[in-house]
Protein backbone atom coordinates (compact mmCIF):
# COMPACT_ATOMS: atom_id res chain seq x y z
CA UNK A 1 0.00 0.00 0.00
CA UNK A 2 1.22 3.33 -0.80
CA UNK A 3 1.68 6.05 2.06
CA UNK A 4 -1.31 8.18 2.91
CA UNK A 5 -1.50 11.38 1.58
CA UNK A 6 -2.06 14.51 4.55
CA UNK A 7 -3.04 18.25 3.36
CA UNK A 8 -1.94 20.48 5.69
CA UNK A 9 -4.59 23.01 5.39
CA UNK A 10 -4.47 26.72 6.56
CA UNK A 11 -8.43 27.38 7.62
CA UNK A 12 -7.93 31.24 7.55
CA UNK A 13 -7.68 33.62 4.57
CA UNK A 14 -7.29 36.58 6.33
CA UNK A 15 -4.58 38.87 4.71
CA UNK A 16 -3.15 39.47 8.39
CA UNK A 17 -3.77 35.93 9.95
CA UNK A 18 -0.79 33.79 12.06
CA UNK A 19 -2.15 30.41 10.62
CA UNK A 20 0.67 30.24 8.17
CA UNK A 21 3.06 29.73 11.09
CA UNK A 22 1.88 26.77 12.67
CA UNK A 23 1.06 25.23 9.81
CA UNK A 24 4.33 25.50 8.31
CA UNK A 25 5.81 23.92 11.69
CA UNK A 26 3.15 21.20 11.63
CA UNK A 27 3.81 20.54 7.56
CA UNK A 28 7.33 20.43 8.78
CA UNK A 29 6.70 17.91 11.91
CA UNK A 30 4.71 16.04 9.93
CA UNK A 31 7.13 15.69 7.03
CA UNK A 32 9.84 14.23 8.82
CA UNK A 33 7.79 11.09 9.26
CA UNK A 34 8.90 7.81 6.53
CA UNK A 35 4.76 7.24 6.71
CA UNK A 36 3.22 9.92 5.60
CA UNK A 37 2.74 12.18 2.14
CA UNK A 38 2.11 15.61 3.05
CA UNK A 39 1.45 18.84 1.51
CA UNK A 40 0.21 22.22 2.65
CA UNK A 41 -3.04 23.75 1.01
CA UNK A 42 -4.06 27.38 1.39
CA UNK A 43 -7.43 28.06 1.10
CA UNK A 44 -6.60 31.11 -0.03
CA UNK A 45 -4.94 29.57 -3.32
CA UNK A 46 -8.51 28.33 -4.08
CA UNK A 47 -10.96 31.82 -4.13
CA UNK A 48 -14.15 29.65 -3.08
CA UNK A 49 -17.68 31.41 -3.48
CA UNK A 50 -19.94 31.18 -0.79
CA UNK A 51 -21.85 27.72 -1.04
CA UNK A 52 -24.53 28.20 -4.16
CA UNK A 53 -25.28 24.86 -5.66
CA UNK A 54 -28.35 23.38 -5.60
CA UNK A 55 -27.66 20.45 -3.19
CA UNK A 56 -24.25 18.83 -1.55
CA UNK A 57 -22.20 16.84 -4.26
CA UNK A 58 -23.88 14.06 -1.65
CA UNK A 59 -26.65 14.36 -3.67
CA UNK A 60 -25.68 16.16 -7.09
CA UNK A 61 -22.41 17.71 -9.10
CA UNK A 62 -21.52 20.77 -8.48
CA UNK A 63 -21.94 23.57 -11.47
CA UNK A 64 -19.14 25.93 -10.20
CA UNK A 65 -15.57 25.44 -11.38
CA UNK A 66 -13.90 26.84 -8.08
CA UNK A 67 -16.13 24.27 -6.41
CA UNK A 68 -15.12 21.33 -8.15
CA UNK A 69 -11.70 22.11 -8.17
CA UNK A 70 -11.95 22.43 -4.31
CA UNK A 71 -13.51 18.90 -4.47
CA UNK A 72 -10.90 17.17 -6.44
CA UNK A 73 -8.46 18.34 -4.16
CA UNK A 74 -9.66 17.33 -1.12
CA UNK A 75 -10.36 13.93 -3.08
CA UNK A 76 -7.00 13.53 -3.65
CA UNK A 77 -5.82 13.01 -0.03
CA UNK A 78 -6.12 10.46 2.50
CA UNK A 79 -6.55 12.36 5.22
CA UNK A 80 -6.31 15.94 7.17
CA UNK A 81 -4.64 17.94 9.27
CA UNK A 82 -6.56 21.61 9.53
CA UNK A 83 -5.25 24.40 10.94
CA UNK A 84 -7.59 26.90 12.64
CA UNK A 85 -8.05 30.18 14.35
CA UNK A 86 -11.20 30.57 17.07
CA UNK A 87 -13.58 33.78 15.93
CA UNK A 88 -16.19 33.87 17.98
CA UNK A 89 -16.41 30.62 19.61
CA UNK A 90 -16.42 28.95 15.99
CA UNK A 91 -14.04 28.56 12.89
CA UNK A 92 -13.76 30.92 10.17
CA UNK A 93 -16.48 31.18 7.42
CA UNK A 94 -13.92 30.57 4.87
CA UNK A 95 -13.26 27.11 6.89
CA UNK A 96 -16.81 26.25 7.25
CA UNK A 97 -17.23 26.71 3.56
CA UNK A 98 -14.74 24.74 2.71
CA UNK A 99 -16.22 21.91 4.70
CA UNK A 100 -19.47 22.68 2.83
CA UNK A 101 -18.28 23.04 -0.57
CA UNK A 102 -17.80 19.45 -0.67
CA UNK A 103 -18.87 16.03 0.90
CA UNK A 104 -18.35 12.78 -0.58
CA UNK A 105 -14.61 14.01 -0.95
CA UNK A 106 -14.33 14.41 2.98
CA UNK A 107 -15.89 10.69 3.91
CA UNK A 108 -14.19 7.92 5.53
CA UNK A 109 -10.99 9.75 6.05
CA UNK A 110 -9.22 11.08 9.39
CA UNK A 111 -8.84 14.65 10.89
CA UNK A 112 -6.53 16.60 13.25
CA UNK A 113 -6.70 19.84 14.53
CA UNK A 114 -4.05 22.37 14.92
CA UNK A 115 -5.88 25.56 16.77
CA UNK A 116 -4.92 28.82 18.36
CA UNK A 117 -6.48 31.52 20.62
CA UNK A 118 -6.91 32.86 23.50
CA UNK A 119 -8.73 29.36 24.81
CA UNK A 120 -6.07 27.41 22.10
CA UNK A 121 -9.01 27.76 19.68
CA UNK A 122 -10.66 25.03 21.59
CA UNK A 123 -14.41 25.94 20.85
CA UNK A 124 -13.44 26.40 17.24
CA UNK A 125 -11.92 22.67 17.44
CA UNK A 126 -14.80 21.06 19.28
CA UNK A 127 -17.46 22.92 16.67
CA UNK A 128 -14.84 21.72 13.93
CA UNK A 129 -15.45 18.08 15.47
CA UNK A 130 -18.94 18.01 14.95
CA UNK A 131 -18.98 18.77 11.50
CA UNK A 132 -16.41 16.41 10.24
CA UNK A 133 -18.71 14.08 12.09
CA UNK A 134 -21.35 14.80 9.86
CA UNK A 135 -18.75 14.05 6.95
CA UNK A 136 -18.41 10.93 8.03
CA UNK A 137 -14.67 11.90 8.48
CA UNK A 138 -12.80 10.40 11.70
CA UNK A 139 -11.68 13.46 14.10
CA UNK A 140 -9.14 12.36 16.39
CA UNK A 141 -8.88 12.63 19.75
CA UNK A 142 -5.51 14.45 20.45
CA UNK A 143 -5.52 18.19 19.02
CA UNK A 144 -2.34 20.88 19.28
CA UNK A 145 -3.93 24.19 21.03
CA UNK A 146 -1.53 27.32 21.47
CA UNK A 147 -3.03 29.58 23.54
CA UNK A 148 -2.56 31.99 26.24
CA UNK A 149 1.22 32.76 26.96
CA UNK A 150 2.31 30.88 23.72
CA UNK A 151 -0.39 32.32 21.60
CA UNK A 152 0.48 35.80 22.57
CA UNK A 153 4.17 35.22 22.58
CA UNK A 154 4.04 33.64 18.51
CA UNK A 155 1.09 35.67 17.21
CA UNK A 156 1.89 39.12 18.39
CA UNK A 157 5.64 39.10 20.15
CA UNK A 158 7.42 37.87 17.13
CA UNK A 159 8.81 34.72 18.55
CA UNK A 160 8.85 31.62 16.26
CA UNK A 161 7.07 28.51 16.93
CA UNK A 162 9.88 26.35 17.39
CA UNK A 163 10.22 28.81 20.71
CA UNK A 164 7.29 27.18 22.44
CA UNK A 165 7.76 23.82 21.11
CA UNK A 166 7.96 22.11 24.55
CA UNK A 167 4.42 23.14 25.17
CA UNK A 168 2.99 21.94 22.35
CA UNK A 169 5.08 18.86 20.71
CA UNK A 170 4.01 16.11 22.88
CA UNK A 171 0.16 16.53 21.76
CA UNK A 172 1.35 16.98 18.27
CA UNK A 173 3.52 13.98 18.32
CA UNK A 174 0.25 12.09 19.89
CA UNK A 175 -2.08 13.49 16.65
CA UNK A 176 0.00 12.80 14.06
CA UNK A 177 0.18 9.10 15.70
CA UNK A 178 -3.38 9.09 15.71
CA UNK A 179 -3.68 10.38 12.39
CA UNK A 180 -1.62 8.21 10.64
CA UNK A 181 -3.28 5.08 12.24
CA UNK A 182 -6.78 6.00 11.18
CA UNK A 183 -5.46 7.20 7.41
CA UNK A 184 -4.00 3.53 7.31
CA UNK A 185 -7.05 1.82 8.45
CA UNK A 186 -9.39 4.14 6.39
CA UNK A 187 -7.27 3.68 3.34
CA UNK A 188 -7.57 0.15 3.65
CA UNK A 189 -11.35 0.38 3.86
CA UNK A 190 -12.14 2.35 1.41
CA UNK A 191 -9.68 0.21 -1.36
CA UNK A 192 -10.88 -3.19 0.02
CA UNK A 193 -14.95 -1.35 -0.77
CA UNK A 194 -13.82 -0.15 -4.40
CA UNK A 195 -12.42 -3.76 -5.61
CA UNK A 196 -15.33 -5.11 -3.85
CA UNK A 197 -17.82 -3.30 -5.91
CA UNK A 198 -16.07 -4.14 -9.11
CA UNK A 199 -16.26 -7.77 -8.30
Amino acid sequence: MSKPKIAVIIGSTRDTRFGAKPAQWIFDLAKQRDDLDVELVDLKDFDLPLFNEAASNAWMPSQDPKAVAWQQKVSSFDGYIIVTPEYNRSIPGALKNAFDQAYVDWNKKPVGFVAYGTVGGARAVEHARTIAVELQMVPVRSGVHIGGGEFVATAFQGKEISEIEAAILPSAKDMLDQLTWWAYATKTAREESVAEAAE
